[in-house]
């Protein structure tokens, strides 16, 4: 019989908390607007997010969003402003720390791309039923500027548990 590890938020929340990977997570908002994408490959495949990826070795959170957004979008962005710090766990293992960032600040026509296609939403249309669960709880935060911290736990794509603070 195979014992499956059950994760709290106490845990996930622990100094000595191990996570496997660290990414980011880019927000280009302009004015009532916000650049979204229809993420094509990898972990959220399917689903409507911001453009964003895994950090590279020896990589800055800040270097890997500019790269991210590069790569997926085909834009450059500048000043991205770190907003907040995601904690998932999945239960089957896999954890993951996210950086969230937003910028006012690119240049550049987005287009799609194997891993991305663009989408421009109206700030008050954004659609957080085809988003991963958490993004409707901190996206308010990042929109107002307000820095956060979130810590979910995941069952695939089933949000399990969270807990979000104001930093």
């Amino acid at each position: 019989m195979v014992m499956m590890k059950t994760w709290s938020l106490e845990s996930v929340k622990s100094p000595h908390w191990q996570y496997k990977e660290s990414a980011v997570i880019v927000f280009i908002v302009q004015g009532e607007r916000i650049l979204l994408i229809h993420k094509k490959t990898g972990l959220g495949k399917g689903l409507i997010n911001g453009p964003g990826g895994r950090i590279e070795p020896g990589e800055s959170p800040e270097e890997a969003a500019v790269r991210e957004v590069q790569e997926e979008l085909l834009i450059s962005i500048n000043n991205p402003i770190h907003l907040g710090l995601l904690h998932f766990q999945f239960t089957d293992g896999y954890s993951l720390k996210g950086h969230v960032y937003k910028t006012d600040n690119y240049q550049g026509i987005a287009q799609e791309t194997r891993e991305a296609k663009p989408l421009w939403v109206d700030i008050d249309n954004i659609p957080y039923d085809k988003m991963w669960q958490d993004d409707k709880l901190w996206m308010p935060l990042l929109l107002n500027d307000t820095h956060f911290k979130g810590y979910f736990i995941f069952d695939n794509e089933r949000m399990v548990e969270h807990c979000l603070y104001e930093d």
